[in-house]
């Protein structure tokens, strides 16, 4: 079983995986990056790939970078790909406003479906 997210949904899916819970991955698209506040003492057994936009203002640099480091310390297997010039709900085919962040990319939105199906045919094989 993988869980897969969008926005806050990827959170929630980082959030099953930080939890312990005994499934094989998780993606998160455009997804929220930051850690509960309380963490978790289970080991983290999915394997995490997130998918973000570059651009992204719902995901910090600070976060970012929090996330990546507490992934490494959680010694997980995990990916970051990061879409240049790219904001927010890249995958949403109305997202439209600029001024709030969130515009579909049709090149991103490709790209990440792409390693998506990439990661789930690595965990399931």
């Amino acid at each position: 079983m993988a869980a897969i997210g969008f926005c806050f949904g990827g959170l929630c899916a980082l959030d099953l995986a930080r939890m312990g819970a005994d499934i094989k991955g998780v993606v998160s698209f455009h997804g929220l990056l930051n850690a509960p506040e309380k963490n978790s003492t289970k080991p983290v057994l999915a394997k995490v790939l997130a998918l973000h936009g570059s651009d992204d203002p719902m995901a910090s640099d600070k976060q970012l970078k929090d996330f990546c480091q507490e992934m490494t310390d959680l010694q997980v297997d995990w990916q970051l790909h990061s879409y240049g010039n790219t904001v927010h709900a890249f995958t949403n085919p109305v997202a439209n406003n600029p001024d709030f962040g969130t515009v579909y990319n049709a090149v991103a939105d490709k790209r990440s479906w792409q390693s998506m199906k990439a990661f789930l045919e690595e965990i399931f094989t």
